[in-house]
């Protein structure tokens, strides 16, 4: 195994914060009278009447036949803000693939609580595309609140559903309107086309989304060069009570020691490039004490029984058992044969989870196949299935799922099916945990394993055509540049809070080593200026599994997060010793105050931009990096540089 490696490399601020030497884009707060919302871009964020939230976000999305989201790029911006009102006008340019698109936007706020957006756009070029149109995100927030929306049939009484619907909860929308929890009343109205409203919670988005051209009509569409687009969505709000709340002075994080829940089983992803671990690699994973190594086989190509044992091989180097993903062809081809594989193993396997070829979700028929399979081997390991994709499709297939036949159930999670930029994948941890409440309710008490949870997905479920070749200098469409930033272990410390302290038996996080690992490979030089990382490089998100690892044998405790939009958090707990990771999610300092009762002594270690470098490249030295907190009244204060990750260890007393 290569043990080489290189010298570490001082990437600028940005490129350790989130991945990129580029600005975010510029935030400004504006008011529509009694509304209130940030402007980023084209796009409108948080709109709240008072404190209520209204709007999580209204944008333009262009999206090509794979569903894949084309940015904008600005040729033209003006911003005209006031105290009651604001109008910013645009032009942009959708350029990407064979998609080439140009639309004027303009969105307006006036005194009386009116927001406007409208577009008009054209086709510069003949290009399919899956959808072109004003989004509307309503946030999460409003799941069983009762809405009523007018169609061409006539007005509709219905209610944003409570558990994750599988379908769209409404159709044809030409408005919607619906109370606050303030007794105020927001109404949203909608032209250019009909609309209809999907439960983005299924790929852990934490809105529900109204969007125009409904589903049922057949895509990809052709658009023709010429072609237009014109649509306004008008955004109204009045009444409510409440003064809206100060947002200055420190995030309030409070941690109940009282009830602590039992940490899931943790494991990783065998690295998908395929490279054997070199033995350094092997002796900094194993401090990360993985339950178990993800492997997916296609039991129908040549090379499974290559890919099994040398996942077998490192994952009996880690001490971890086997998660097996298994792709079988017609009536389960291929089964039996990998449980010939797995009897002479020398791991534990810790699950089967078995598929057909050309299928998201599991059948029956391979399920039959598969528990036949597992039982005449004498593989003492539970066979189940879920789906390869999303949980949408588990959802979906929630009355056909062989449920009766299944042990354990599973389904991925990726924070980037709809949107791309930091805040919105901030969102989505909010959402992870809806997506467990709502497997368990047609589930039952099975076993439930999340993941593989990643960045970027794996593939593409939803592809009508083959994704094109990354250009030049570009990644691979499953590799994100944040891997090895610190806002990738922000990231992760809030995706372990939400799933940990959801009813979840296992989760499977990113993979070993490589550009979706985490650490890189030590077997080659840079070959893609985009992804800033060095041979052997320990990514910030390993300190934080490591940081978990050492509490293995304890508890995850309950978090209540003051502004999750800003802080995220974890707690786990070992007897009288509570270790709370305080992550910021923005690129601005910020004070966290952490409230433990009990608490009497804490030390702090920090990973941020100024410890960034000693901590990819000399880990234990960094680990060892603790200093006194100081702690009054049951309360610590630490302040978190831009995407900074502090770890506290405390004292408490009773």
């Amino acid at each position: 195994m290569g043990e080489q490696g290189a010298a570490p490399v001082e990437f600028p601020q940005r490129v350790m914060w989130y991945g990129k030497d580029e600005a975010l884009p510029e935030r400004v707060a504006v008011r529509a009278g009694p509304l209130t919302a940030i402007l980023e871009g084209g796009d409108l964020r948080y709109v709240k009447l008072g404190n209520d939230p209204v709007v999580l976000r209204l944008y333009a999305a262009i999206r090509d036949r794979n569903w894949n989201t084309i940015e904008p790029r600005f040729t033209n911006y003006d911003l005209d803000r006031g105290e009651n009102g604001f109008t910013v006008r645009f032009v942009a340019e959708n350029v990407g693939g064979d998609v080439d698109f140009e639309w004027e936007g303009e969105i307006s706020g006036t005194p009386d609580g009116v927001i406007t957006a409208t577009m008009d756009g054209v086709a510069r070029q003949d290009f399919l595309r899956n959808r072109i149109g004003w989004c509307v995100l309503h946030p999460m927030e409003v799941a069983g609140a009762r809405a009523t929306t007018e169609t061409p049939e006539g007005r509709v009484d219905g209610v944003f559903p409570d558990l994750i619907s599988p379908h769209q909860p409404f159709f044809d929308m030409q408005s919607i309107s619906h109370g606050t929890p303030g007794g105020g009343e927001a109404a949203i109205r909608f032209k250019g086309d009909l609309w209809e409203m999907e439960d983005q919670r299924n790929w852990t988005d934490a809105s529900f989304k109204t969007y125009s051209t409904p589903l049922r009509i057949p895509y990809p569409v052709q658009m023709r060069k010429g072609d237009r687009v014109r649509q306004t969505v008008t955004i109204r709000g009045a009444g409510g009570t409440g003064a809206v709340e100060d947002s200055a002075g420190p995030v309030l994080v409070s941690v109940d020691p009282s009830n602590p829940k039992p940490l899931p089983a943790i494991g990783l992803g065998v690295a998908s490039h395929g490279a054997p671990l070199a033995d350094a690699d092997v002796a900094l994973l194993r401090e990360l004490n993985p339950a178990h190594l993800y492997v997916s086989l296609d039991l129908t190509r040549e090379g499974w029984r290559d890919a099994l044992r040398q996942a077998a091989e490192q994952a009996g180097a880690l001490d971890a058992a086997l998660a097996i993903e298994a792709i079988a062809g017609a009536d389960g081809a291929g089964l039996r044969e990998l449980a010939g594989e797995l009897a002479g193993l020398d791991v534990p396997i810790d699950r089967v989870l078995a598929f057909a070829e050309g299928k998201l979700d599991t059948t029956g028929a391979v399920m039959a196949v598969a528990n036949e399979a597992i039982e005449a081997a004498a593989i003492d390991a539970p066979v189940g299935g879920g789906t390869r994709g999303y949980f949408t499709e588990l959802n979906r297939a929630a009355q056909t799922l062989p449920l009766s036949l299944m042990e354990v159930v599973g389904y991925t999670i990726t924070p980037q099916v709809h949107a791309f930029d930091n805040a919105s994948l901030t969102e989505t941890l909010a959402a992870q945990p809806e997506t467990v409440r709502s497997a368990r309710a047609f589930i039952g008490d099975r076993k439930l394993a999340v993941g593989p949870i990643t960045l970027k997905p794996p593939f593409n479920p939803n592809a009508t055509g083959p994704d094109p070749k990354p250009e030049p200098g570009e990644l691979p469409a499953a590799v994100d540049a944040r891997q090895p930033s610190l806002f990738a272990a922000g990231w992760l410390v809030g995706s372990l809070n939400a799933l940990g302290n959801a009813d979840v038996d296992a989760l499977t996080y990113f993979e070993t080593t490589g550009w979706r690992g985490v650490i890189e490979r030590r077997d080659h030089p840079l070959r893609v200026e985009a992804f800033h990382s060095w041979p052997g490089m320990v990514f910030p998100i390993y300190h934080v599994l490591a940081d978990v690892a050492e509490f293995r044998a304890g508890s995850i405790l309950p978090v209540e997060l003051g502004d999750g939009l800003r802080v995220q958090a974890l707690a786990l707990g070992v007897e009288d010793r509570v270790r709370v990771l305080l992550a910021n999610m923005t690129d601005e300092s910020v004070d966290a105050t952490l409230r433990l009762s009990g608490a009497v002594e804490a030390l702090v270690r920090r990973l941020d931009d100024r410890s960034y470098t000693i901590a990819a490249s000399e880990p234990a030295a960094f680990r060892g990096s603790k200093e006194p907190a100081p702690v009054e009244n049951g309360a610590v204060t630490v302040n978190l540089r831009p995407y900074a990750v502090a770890t506290l260890d405390v004292r408490i007393e009773p």
